[in-house]
């Protein structure tokens, strides 16, 4: 994540179905499932053995979830996926935008002409991104990217 809007894990309590029960620094208690990536991804093929899900750790500082055998997951995937998964797709496909485009809480208020404080609570889920706002970042996305090369509409 950039700047100064990183997400830190603080408890995960790995459960069955490679379910994670994450609570985050913020207090928020998401549930995530990564069935998905660990069936899909050759590099977490060892945590289709339940034994070695279940002894899933925060990492230092929280900014992973850590594994035996040197596997880990960031913190900033797991709260985008943990976002999608539970109801807050659009927040997930803001900080995206956000991410993709190095752009902190106050460079993407200034791109969209709202307050630092009111992108906090959408990157959070803490409230719902309006569809007028996910448009504003696909317009914002297409007049920058199309300067940089790098448009994703």
């Amino acid at each position: 994540m950039s700047g100064n809007t990183t997400v830190r894990i603080a408890d995960v309590q790995p459960m069955d179905n490679y379910t994670l029960h994450l609570k985050w620094q913020n207090g928020r208690r998401l549930p995530v499932d990564l069935a998905e990536p660990i069936h899909r991804l050759k590099g977490l093929r060892p945590l289709r053995a339940p034994a070695v899900f279940a002894r899933a750790e925060v990492g230092e500082g929280g900014h992973n979830v850590v594994w035996p055998g040197d596997l880990d997951m960031g913190a900033a995937r797991l709260w985008e996926l943990a976002l999608e998964q539970n109801g807050h797709a659009d927040a997930a496909e803001f900080i995206r935008w956000r991410w993709r485009h190095g752009l902190s809480l106050s460079a993407a208020a200034d791109a969209l002409g709202i307050s630092r404080r009111q992108v906090a609570y959408y990157a959070s889920g803490e409230e719902p991104v309006p569809r007028y706002m996910l448009l504003a970042c696909k317009g914002w996305e297409a007049q920058h990217g199309a300067a940089l090369g790098t448009a994703h509409c």
